[in-house]
């Protein structure tokens, strides 16, 4: 459904630092990155990600959130690892979430401008 996303960030040295490891974590890399941004997505593919340098920028409010698909339990968990090692922030360990089914395993943060994410694997 989705081609990519995009999120203003103020900060793009942090955020390369952030989403680096925390992209590696599900398979993914930095496919390209100039002054303006950087794209991540599956290694020889296209970006699904694009971070780009906005000054205003912010995140918008409850009700957002932006979930990654993962190939296992173990790359959620490294995800969210990642996440908390780059200054992101914890919204929700990894576990299951069995108020949404049996097999939904997942782990919520925040990066360090407030955009929140999720790593899932069902």
């Amino acid at each position: 459904m989705l081609g990519h996303l995009s999120f203003g960030v103020t900060d793009l040295d942090r955020a390369i630092a952030f989403y680096d490891p925390v992209m590696a974590a599900l398979g993914h890399v930095r496919l390209w990155r100039n002054e303006r941004g950087a794209g991540y997505g599956p290694p020889g593919g296209n970006d699904r990600l694009a971070l780009f340098l906005r000054p205003g920028a912010h995140p918008p409010g409850d009700g957002f959130h932006l979930a990654f698909q993962a190939e296992s339990r173990d790359a959620v968990i490294a995800f969210h690892k990642a996440a908390l090692a780059q200054g992101g922030h914890d919204l929700g360990a990894p576990g299951l979430r069995l108020n949404y089914s049996p097999t939904y395993y997942a782990a919520f943060v925040a990066d360090p401008e407030g955009w929140k994410l999720e790593a899932v694997h069902q």
